[in-house]
C-alpha cells in the first residue's frame, strides 16, 4: 500500500527551480547507490542564485563560507513538515526527476544484456571448437566492448561476425565483398575500418594462424588466408623456377620468370615446395637469375621492395609445405626494414646478409657507392649489421653484389 500522495505542483515551487537542481541531483544519486538521505552535501562554488534559493528552501541564511553546505535532514523535514511529500526527499525526488533505478540493478541488466549479445560466441565455440579460445579472448579482453560500446550496438556486431566466420574458410576462394553481400546483406560490410571486419579479421587469425599485423597489405593476406580475395589480381609476387602447379611447372621448364596474382595462390597455391627458396628484394637479381641459369637456376621469390600480400602468401605456403627460406636485400634503411617485415611473417635466414657480408662488399665495390641515407632502422637477426651500416654510411645495392648472388643460384 502505497503512502501519503505527494504535493507536485508545491514540490515543484519548492524544489523543482534550476538553483536547486544541484541538491536534487545529489539526492538522485544516494538513492540510485542505496545510501542514506542523511548527513550534509555541499556545492564548493555556489551562485547567488543558488545560495538564495537554499535559504529559502531552509527558511534560513546557510552557514558562511565559501561552499554552500545543506543538510538533508532539514529538507526532508521541510517536505514531511509541510505536507508536500510526507515521504520526505525518498518520495519527492523521483517526482521531479523520473524513477530512481539502483545501480546495482542496472549493472545487473547491463551485464545480462551484455551475456545476451555475447550468446552468438558461446554457440560458435560450441559448434566449431577452434574458435573457442578466440571467442573466450574477445570477451575478455574487451574488444568487443571497445567497438560497440554498448549491449545494443554488440548484438548485431557480433552475429554478423559469427555469420561470416561460420563460412570460413571458403573454398574455392571469392571476392570478399561478394562473400559479404551474400553473407551478411552488404558488399560493404567487410569493408576496412568497420567494426565486423577488425572482429572478424581476429577471427580468421584464430582460424588459419595468420600472424600479427597491421596495414592495407596484412590485412589483403589475412583475409586470403581464409579464402578471401581483395584487391586479388593487383597484388603480385615474381618467381623463378617454383613448381606445384601446371603453369609453374611448364615456365619452370622453361627457366622463365612467372608474376603470379594473389588470386592465383589463394584458388591454386603450390602444391609442393623445394627444400630451399631464396628471396631477393629486386627484379634485377631475378631477371639476371633466368638470363644466366634459365631452368638450372635454384629456386627464387622476388618481393619486390615492401612484401605485397600476394608475396606473404606464397612465402608462407612455401614455409607451411617445408621450405627453408633464405633472404637478401639491398644494404640500406629500407632493405632492413623489408627484411624486419617479412621476419614477422615466415621465418628466413640471411642469403649473405650480414655485417661481414655488408663489410666485403663496401671494400669490393671501392669508391662509387652512394652515400646511406634516411631513418636508421634495425636488423634483428644481425645487430651487428646496422652497427656496420652506421660506422660506413654507405649504401650497397643488390646489382652490386649481383654476380657473388648468381653463383649462389647456379642449380
Amino acid at each position: 500500500m502505497s503512502g501519503p500522495p505527494v504535493d507536485e505542483a508545491r514540490l515543484r515551487r519548492l524544489l523543482g527551480g534550476a538553483d536547486l537542481a544541484w541538491l536534487v541531483e545529489r539526492v538522485r544519486r544516494r538513492l540510485a547507490r542505496g545510501q542514506p538521505l542523511t548527513g550534509a552535501v555541499s556545492l564548493a562554488t555556489p551562485s547567488p542564485a543558488e545560495r538564495a534559493a537554499a535559504e529559502r528552501l531552509l527558511g534560513r541564511t546557510p552557514a558562511a563560507g565559501r561552499a554552500l553546505t545543506v543538510r538533508l535532514d532539514a529538507v526532508d523535514a521541510v517536505l514531511i513538515g509541510s505536507g508536500i511529500s510526507p515521504g520526505g526527499l525518498a518520495a519527492a525526488v523521483p517526482v521531479l526527476t523520473g524513477p530512481v533505478v539502483p545501480l546495482d540493478e542496472v549493472r545487473r541488466s547491463e551485464e545480462q544484456a551484455w551475456e545476451e549479445a555475447y550468446a552468438p560466441l558461446t554457440l560458435l565455440a560450441e559448434d566449431r571448437p577452434e574458435y573457442a579460445a578466440w571467442a573466450a579472448r574477445v570477451r575478455g579482453d574487451g574488444l568487443v566492448r571497445r567497438l560497440a560500446r554498448t549491449p545494443a550496438a554488440a548484438r548485431p556486431l557480433v552475429a554478423q561476425t559469427v555469420r561470416a566466420l561460420r563460412q570460413l574458410p571458403v573454398e574455392p576462394a571469392r571476392s570478399l565483398t561478394v562473400f559479404a553481400a551474400d553473407v551478411l546483406g552488404s558488399a560493404h560490410a567487410l569493408d576496412d575500418g568497420t567494426a565486423p571486419a577488425t572482429l572478424a579479421l581476429s577471427g580468421v587469425r584464430a582460424l588459419t594462424g595468420h600472424p600479427e599485423g597491421a596495414g592495407a597489405a596484412w590485412r589483403r593476406a589475412a583475409w586470403a588466408s581464409a579464402g578471401l580475395l581483395r584487391d586479388d589480381v593487383s597484388s603480385t609476387v615474381l618467381t623463378l623456377n617454383l613448381r606445384g602447379t601446371a603453369a609453374l611447372d611448364w615456365l619452370a621448364d622453361g627457366g622463365e620468370p612467372c608474376v603470379l596474382t594473389l588470386r592465383q595462390l589463394a584458388r591454386r597455391p603450390p602444391r609442393t615446395a623445394p627444400p630451399l627458396v631464396h628471396i631477393c628484394e629486386n627484379p634485377a637479381v631475378l631477371s639476371a637469375a633466368a638470363d644466366r641459369h634459365g631452368p638450372d637456376s635454384l629456386p627464387l621469390v622476388c618481393v619486390q621492395g615492401q612484401p605485397s600480400a600476394a608475396a606473404l602468401t606464397l612465402l608462407v605456403s612455401l614455409h607451411g609445405l617445408g621450405a627453408a627460406l633464405r633472404y637478401h636485400g639491398d644494404f640500406d634503411w629500407g632493405g632492413l626494414r623489408i627484411a624486419t617485415t617479412l621476419s614477422g611473417h615466415v621465418p628466413w635466414r640471411p642469403w649473405r646478409y650480414t655485417a661481414d657480408d655488408y663489410r666485403e662488399a663496401v671494400a669490393a665495390a671501392g669508391p662509387d657507392l652512394r652515400r646511406l641515407d634516411g631513418k636508421p632502422a634495425l636488423s634483428p637477426w644481425d645487430p651487428a649489421l646496422a652497427i656496420a651500416l652506421t660506422r660506413h654510411g654507405l649504401r650497397v645495392e643488390e646489382e652490386s653484389v649481383l654476380d657473388v648472388l648468381l653463383t649462389d643460384l647456379a642449380g
